[in-house]
């Protein structure tokens, strides 16, 4: 697979559903041997199966050039499964409505296998961040 934005997330920033600079938006770690990505179906949280470790707030979220960035994040005493992806999210307080925003699984560092020590996400500081809309 390649890193997408899921489309139902992709409509709500479309319809300012979506405010990445001031809604709650989170990431988790995803085993891909349990959770299959299906970028035009999944919308919510729930659908999500497979997590490792998270989900963590994402701090300092900013747009730069059309692109959203925020603060690296570190996943803590993370064990279990390998990881292969990166499941960003909308946070509504309830996993059947927090909408689904972003799938990444191609990034240095992806696939990793957790040891039981922290894991640390290092966000781009290129042209398209963490992703570019």
């Amino acid at each position: 697979m390649a890193n997408t934005l899921y489309d139902k997330g992709r409509e709500k920033f479309a319809t300012a559903q979506i405010n990445w600079t001031s809604d709650t938006i989170r990431v988790a770690l995803v085993d891909t041997g349990v959770y299959t990505l299906n970028a035009s179906t999944h919308e919510f949280y729930s659908s999500v199966s497979g997590v490792v470790a998270g989900p963590v707030t994402l701090s300092g979220c900013a747009l730069v050039s059309g692109a959203c960035d925020a603060n690296d994040v570190t996943f803590s005493a993370v064990s279990g499964s390998s990881s292969e992806a990166l499941i960003i999210y909308k946070d509504t307080g309830n996993a059947a409505t927090s909408p689904l925003l972003v799938y990444i699984d191609t990034a240095t560092g992806l696939p990793i296998t957790p040891n039981g020590g922290d894991i640390v996400v290092t966000w781009d500081n290129g042209t398209n961040r963490i992703f570019k809309l």
